[in-house]
Parts: structure tokens; sequence; C-alpha cells
């Protein structure tokens, strides 16, 4: 039978967290890959056809799945350091980090009675509020690009990998291992699942007989998808340097290529990297069943954010996301929620499933989705959401996306003084070219004011936030943003003047400018109809790309 309250005997929660995903990478969501276990996951428990991040770059949407509140509250010393006080807009991007306060799910379900894991991807460092693991001898060591694999590089590696344990168990964690500070890097800046897979496994193993709570985090698949296919064909590199070897916990790397080529995909396409982390999700539910704490066990799959909008608040390919749980206890097999959710309602689920109380300081801005795990829907469900990106801002409902782009006063000044092959890392979102201008594909990025028609224009390439049939829409839109933007407490442009908050219109040449430049990653092209140049202006592409988190 299944139940939809919280039983007697609390489950076991894994987050399975990967990285960089939209919903084309999974067959079940309508991708053309091969991707059995999602598939089936999809089959025996709830599909989430509109599940969102609150933000779509690796750490503020990480912050919000480890503390169910948007990273636009973070009060940590990093955040503050670089946006500043209350009284000033905030910007969240890469500058958020979990607070000593252990105000996190680790944290919480521990102190209720779960043996709590983290294994993988972290990238939420903050010198600024961990001082104790950026300075002296046990610190973090800073590892050059440009050196050398080898013994003396791999105990490097091996050495940071033995601090992140010990910083995720000062947050709160019982437990850690085989965690990356951030994204892969050079010279090792290969992904290696079976590392993270044999970890997780060593976890569930040890913590059978009680309940648990593993945030399972894979670097895959970040990076370009020739990545994911170059990382197969070296087996010992791992987050801790070289390895002498590695127990085979998952599916053979050649077994793999081989039946995703006898299934009529390309061994060095995208489905590579797909087939491959789908199978570490198959290597965790199969210890599952092994140990007999499968039915029991609620398994959360989601993605960080999208890949093809990164750095935007977007809905296509950026903050929309491929969500699916599997809980057999739970949730009957076979069922699709079309609700709209968010990573910030995580939190608060596994609270409520855990029986965990919070202190009463721990703010939470989601809500719990039990209500929706009978069959999808629930009545009184909310009607909007909220996005977050540096200098952007979105609601998003069933049908609609509003988004409000607002840059502080000091920002606007940079802007008016920004050489032309300059002014689209100045406009982007978070100040950087590469991930920063991903959006910039669609014509309304760089617009103050957007609005998209998300059912006639899914991808949204028209703006109508101009056109005077929308008035009405654009003011409920706006009202609705308003009501957020006043709970997280901020000034941002107009909505909450105040501080370095400064109003639109200001810029309306440079906007008009910017839509001109031929804008490719890290590449600007002024054309000669801007230029007074004889050729055209470029920045040259950076070959690492350390810079893209």
């Amino acid at each position: 039978m299944i139940s939809t309250a919280v039983g007697e005997q609390r489950p076991n929660i894994i987050m399975f967290l990967i990285d960089d995903q939209n919903p084309s990478s999974i067959a079940a969501f309508g991708g053309d890959t091969y991707t059995p276990n999602l598939d089936r996951m999809v089959e025996e428990g709830m599909k989430f056809t509109r599940a969102y991040v609150s933000s779509s770059v690796c750490t503020p949407s990480r912050y919000s799945f480890m503390t169910g509140r948007f990273a636009g509250k973070s009060h940590s010393k990093l955040y503050a350091e670089a946006v500043g006080g209350k009284e000033n807009q905030g910007l969240p991007n890469f500058n958020v980090a979990l607070e000593h306060d252990k105000a996190n799910v680790g944290n919480v379900l521990r102190e209720s009675g779960y043996t709590t894991g983290f294994v993988g991807k972290f990238h939420l460092t903050s010198p600024a509020d961990f001082p104790e693991f950026h300075a002296g001898k046990n610190r973090l060591i800073d590892i050059p690009k440009d050196a050398s694999p080898g013994p003396e590089t791999t105990a490097k590696f091996q050495h940071n990998e033995q601090v992140m344990r010990r910083y995720l168990t000062t947050l709160g964690f019982s437990w850690a291992k085989n965690v990356y500070p951030g994204n892969v890097n050079s010279p090792y800046s290969i992904h290696n699942p079976e590392w993270t897979t044999l970890a997780a496994l060593e976890f569930i193993e040890e913590n059978k007989d009680q309940p648990f709570y593993l945030h399972l985090c894979s670097t895959l698949l970040h990076g370009p998808d020739k990545s994911w296919r170059k990382s197969m064909d070296h087996p010992l590199i791992t987050g801790a340097g070289q390895v002498e070897s590695l127990p085979e916990v998952m599916t053979p790397r050649a077994e793999i290529l081989k039946t995703i080529t006898a299934k009529g995909f390309d061994p060095e396409s995208h489905v590579a990297g797909e087939a491959w982390i789908d199978d570490s999700l198959g290597a965790i539910f199969r210890k599952l069943k092994e140990l007999g704490i499968d039915d029991n066990t609620l398994v959360i799959f989601a993605p960080d954010h999208g890949r093809d909008g990164k750095a935007s608040v977007f809905s296509h390919a950026s903050c929309q996301v491929p969500m699916i749980m599997r809980w057999p206890k739970g949730i009957a097999a076979g069922q699709v929620c079309d609700e709209l959710v968010q990573n910030i309602d995580l939190v608060p689920t596994f609270f409520e499933l855990g029986k965990a109380k919070k202190p009463a300081s721990y703010q939470i801005d989601g809500q719990s989705l039990t209500p929706l795990f009978k069959n999808g829907t629930a009545d009184a469900w909310r009607s909007h959401l909220y996005l977050e990106m540096g200098t952007a801002r979105a609601t998003v409902t069933k049908d609609w996306s509003y988004i409000a782009v607002r840059y502080t006063k000091d920002q606007i000044a940079d802007i008016k003084k920004s050489t032309l092959q300059n002014l689209p890392r100045a406009m982007s979102y978070i100040g950087r070219l590469g991930i920063g201008v991903r959006g910039a594909d669609r014509p309304g990025f760089f617009d103050e004011d957007q609005l998209y028609h998300l059912k006639s224009d899914p991808k949204e390439m028209t703006n109508l936030a101009y056109n005077k049939e929308q008035v009405t829409r654009v003011k409920e839109m706006r009202d609705l943003l308003q009501q957020d933007l006043e709970s997280i407490g901020r000034p941002f442009g107009e909505f909450i003047p105040g501080g370095n908050a400064a109003k639109p219109g200001q810029i309306d040449k440079q906007i008009q400018l910017v839509k001109q430049l031929d804008i490719k990653g890290k590449t600007v092209t002024v054309p000669r109809a801007l230029s007074k140049d004889a050729a055209p202006t470029k920045r040259r592409r950076r070959t690492t790309r350390r810079s893209e988190k």
C-alpha cells in the first residue's frame, strides 16, 4: 500500500545531484539518448515536468539544494563581502556559501537521528566563512593549472580531498568521502563517476540498518560533451589524483560504449557521458535492492541547472530542469507531476519525512512536496516561482515568464564607459563572458524587461514585454515579483529602491549596441558598421575553462 504520510519508519534519502543537464539528455524526457536506469526510475516513480532551480550556475543552486533557501538570502560573510550589507542590491552568483551556523540539510537531519553523508562535488567553499580551511599547514592547496601530473601533484589532490572531509563534517555532516572542492581541475580534469559511486556504495552499506541521508554529487555532465568521452579513457584519474586501481562498482566503460553502439548511437557523442552517469544511478539501485532497503529509500535525481542557458533566468535549458523521484513505499509508480516545484522545496520535504525539527532561526523558503506524492497534484499549490541570477530576477507561472534585469549604480557607470568589445562582459548578469553570455543567443537576453509566453514560445525567443497588448500581463507579473523581492529583503531596481539599486532606462543606447555584436562564448566580434577599425575586434578565446564553473 502506498502511503503519502510520514510513516513510523523514516525513509532513507539519497539526493543524487548532477551537473549541467537539459531534459534532452534523458530518454524519458524526450531525449535521443540511452538512459535505461533513469527511464526505469520514471516508470517506477514520479516525473516532474515543471521542476526549476532558483539559480542557474553551480554555487547558488547548490546552496539552495542544501538549505531550502534562496541564495539571495545568504548571510555568509562571502556574500556580504561581495555585495555589501542589506542596504545594497544582491547579486547572487558564485559569491555565496554555506554559513557557520550549520543551517543545512546535513546537520539538521543528523541532529534528528539520521547518519548524513556527502560525496562528490561541493563548490561552496569560503575563505571568508571558514578561514581555518584556507590558511596554515592543513589548508586547501591552490594547484596551478600548469602543474605537472605525477606523485607530487597527486599528493596535493589527496591532501585537498582529506581537507574537504573535515570541511563537510564541520558543516554538520556525519561522514564525507571522495569529495571534490569544485569542478575537476588540471592537470587531473577528468570525470570519474566510479570514484564517487564507490564512496556512495560504502556509505549505504555501512548505514543500511539506520536511517541515512546521502548528498551524492557527480561532476558530470559539466564541461563540453567531448570531455565526458575523453574522461572514459582515464579510469585511474580521480578527485584525489591518480590511483593505482578502483574496484569495479559500475558497468565496465568499454561495455557501456559497446552497448550504446549496439543501440545505434555514436559512442563518441554526448550519449557516452549521459549513459555513463545513468550507469552510476543503476549501481546505487542495485545496492539498495541487494541490502533489502530499496522500498523505503527515497531517491531524487536532478541537475543543479541546465546547460545551454547557464547564468540566465530563462526556463528553457537554464532554470527548468528534469527531476525524478522514486520511493516505492511512498510514491506510486508511473506518476507525473506538472506543478511548479523548485529545488528550495527539497530540504523541507526531507525534514518532514525525517521528522526533523529545525532551529527557529533557520529560514526556509520552500515548501514540502509530500502533498504531491499521491497523484502529482495538491489543492492550493503555488501559482508562481521566483528565480535569481546576478542582476536578473524572474517570476514564472505555468504559462508566462517575466524577467527584470537591473544593474547597480556602479555597474551602470561601468557599462557606460565600456568599449564595444567589453560591453557583453559588463552587461552579462554575472559580469563575465563564456557561461555569462550563453543566454545571449536569445534576442531579449539584454532587455531590462522581458515577457515570454512559455506555451507558444517555449524557447523564449520573442520578448512581449513592450507589446501594448501585454501591459496588464506585465503589471500582474511585476506584482508577483514585487512580493518575492520584498521577502528577499534587499533593494532591487525601482521595485525596492535604496542603496546602490538603480532605475531602468539609463543604458538604452548600450542595450541596442550590444545586440548588434557577435558573441560566441568568450569571443566578441564588433561588426565593421560599428567599428572605426579596418578589421573586426575580437577577444581571443582562452584555452582553459577554469572560469566556467
